[in-house]
């Protein structure tokens, strides 16, 4: 029997890799059912929904280093709760982030700390995220991580 709260919890975990890897595309795809809401219950142009609107957003905020192809950042996911419906398909799940950086001009260091509330459904036997709502609880140094001018999220 498939185990619902572990084949999510790896969701959250491939989110952090392919963010950290530069893989884009690959973040994107985790969401091609899905949406990330920069605010909660913000405007529409705080949504990014489906495959190609993510990717862009990650294109638009995410500085990539040429050196390594990656933004340099460590996303570390904890105190995942994670709660399914394995009759309706959905689940749902609150969990802490905080991303560190190292750059050439930047020594090891937090860089921003917060929380994600993420929805999650189930199609065709595999978990997919619904939707990921992300908050900021702290912020350090996003300088060498953000690229200026992208959407602002809260």
């Amino acid at each position: 029997m498939a185990d619902s709260a572990r084949d999510i919890e790896r969701l959250l975990y491939t989110y952090a890799e392919r963010i950290d890897a530069g893989d884009f595309d690959g973040v994107a795809e985790l969401f091609a059912h899905g949406r990330i809401c920069g605010v909660e219950n913000g405007p529409p142009e705080t949504v990014f929904e489906g495959r190609d609107r993510v990717r862009a957003l990650y294109g638009m905020t995410t500085r990539i280093y040429a050196d390594t192809g990656t933004p340099k950042t460590h996303h570390v996911t904890t105190n995942a709760r994670i709660e399914v419906d394995e009759e309706g398909g959905t689940a749902r799940c609150s969990s802490y982030y905080a991303v560190t950086q190292a750059t050439d001009d930047l020594p090891l260091q937090l860089i921003i700390t917060g929380r994600y509330h993420d929805t999650f459904h189930r199609i065709d036997g595999a978990w997919w995220f619904d939707s990921r709502t992300m908050f900021v609880d702290q912020t350090g140094d996003l300088s060498h991580h953000l690229k200026l001018g992208g959407p602002r999220l809260k």
